[in-house]
């Protein structure tokens, strides 16, 4: 947010042209190394910047947003993604902070789906279930990068050949993301794939929001609202049971602004099934903007702050995460601890376990067609 000019000399009539100048320059970009992985592997970081203060910073391992500043409605700016700041961290760490997703994200049951009779095996790592891939899914990968520049934007383009029998998934998949940052305070994520096999596909972005700046205490006063009038309910597994149900007179109903610890502990089975003891979201909400990108599908502010983040999605559905794995022992970014309830995911997804359900939109990719998806996150302060 731009300040008032005062008249100003000496030391502050510097800072204000140094401002200007950096506005007038407008979007910029550079990259640089960030480590290697325990194998040696060179990782990159892409920093991307506009002229309003967001700066959105991409590594090279796991496709990963490792980086979000956002300015509140102070001018301050924040990072608001939850993460590490080193390459090992990633490396060790079991949350999916901010990594790109794949092949398959969120749950299948059993590790398992069928594909033209045939049978096709995921390592389970979730429980019975296998979960966002497998143990080595995308987010486990060092990715090739290459920066792009149009005349509205600067991004970065990620590219990843998922082999075929990878993780138990079928053909060879080529996937590229696109990571791209607008003067509209925009960031963009726009996915395309392709393979040479008939396989299943199902890509996200597991970013954890903390609206008010990753690890400053939790998210439950942060009011979400949610244009999707129904949810998948799942079993005590976090599996669909098939069912698209009402949100209506559910806890899960958030089509008015809400605030996200308002029923989060309420009395609840499908609460429970998310977080045993106290209650939390973790389901797949239907969305009535059915692909939509021009509709908005999600909108979460923090009061004290005042930011502001408005989501679009190309993807039917968005699974909306509210950290209850993490319990207070993760140490992330300069050294923060992460507590329950820190932050929340606006996964955009297809429905999960779609491969063993029938009814739910199909997730199955064929030779000759390519799967995209586009994902519009928009930041503001008020």
């Amino acid at each position: 947010m731009r300040q008032p000019p005062h008249v100003l000399s000496g030391l502050g009539l510097s800072l204000i042209i140094t401002t200007l100048s950096a506005q007038a320059a407008g979007l910029s970009a550079e990259h640089k190394a960030f480590g290697k992985t325990n194998d040696g592997t060179p990782v990159e970081q892409y920093i991307l910047r506009n002229s309003h203060g967001l700066q959105a910073t991409v590594i090279t391992y796991g496709g990963i947003l490792q980086s979000l500043m956002v300015p509140g409605k102070d001018g301050k700016s924040e990072d608001i993604v939850l993460g590490f700041d080193d390459v090992q961290g990633y490396q060790s760490g079991t949350a999916y902070f901010g990594a790109t997703i794949g092949r398959y994200g969120n749950r299948l049951a059993n590790g398992a789906f069928e594909l033209d009779g045939r049978h096709y095996q995921v390592p389970k790592n979730d429980g019975p279930n296998s979960l966002h891939g497998g143990p080595l899914g995308f987010d486990k990968r060092v990715w090739k990068a290459q920066p792009t520049k149009s005349k509205d934007s600067v991004g970065v383009t990620l590219t990843y050949l998922s082999v075929d029998g990878e993780m138990g998934f079928p053909g060879n998949l080529k996937t590229e993301v696109t990571y791209s940052l607008t003067e509209n305070n925009e960031l963009r994520i726009d996915y395309k794939a392709s393979t040479d096999k008939p396989t299943v596909l199902n890509l996200t972005n597991h970013s954890y929001f903390n609206l008010a700046g990753a690890g400053n205490g939790d998210v439950l006063k942060q009011v979400a609202t949610l244009y999707a009038s129904q949810y998948t309910p799942v079993n005590a597994t976090l599996i669909p049971t098939g069912e698209l149900a009402p949100v209506a007179n559910t806890p899960m109903d958030f089509t008015q602004p809400t605030a996200i610890g308002k029923n989060i502990k309420a009395d609840h089975p499908q609460l429970k099934f998310a977080e045993s003891k106290q209650g939390g979201f973790d389901f797949n909400w239907v969305l009535d903007a059915k692909g939509d990108v021009n509709k908005l599908a999600a909108d979460v502010s923090d009061p004290q702050s005042g930011r502001r983040l408005q989501l679009y999605t190309s993807e039917p559905g968005v699974q909306f995460y509210t950290g209850n794995f993490l319990d207070g022992t993760v140490k992330g970014k300069a050294g923060k601890i992460y507590p329950h309830w820190g932050a929340f995911t606006l996964e955009t997804q297809h429905y999960p376990d779609s491969p063993n359900q029938p009814n739910f939109p199909s997730t199955r990719l064929d030779p000759g067609k390519t799967y995209t998806q586009s994902v519009v996150l928009k930041f503001s302060a008020r």
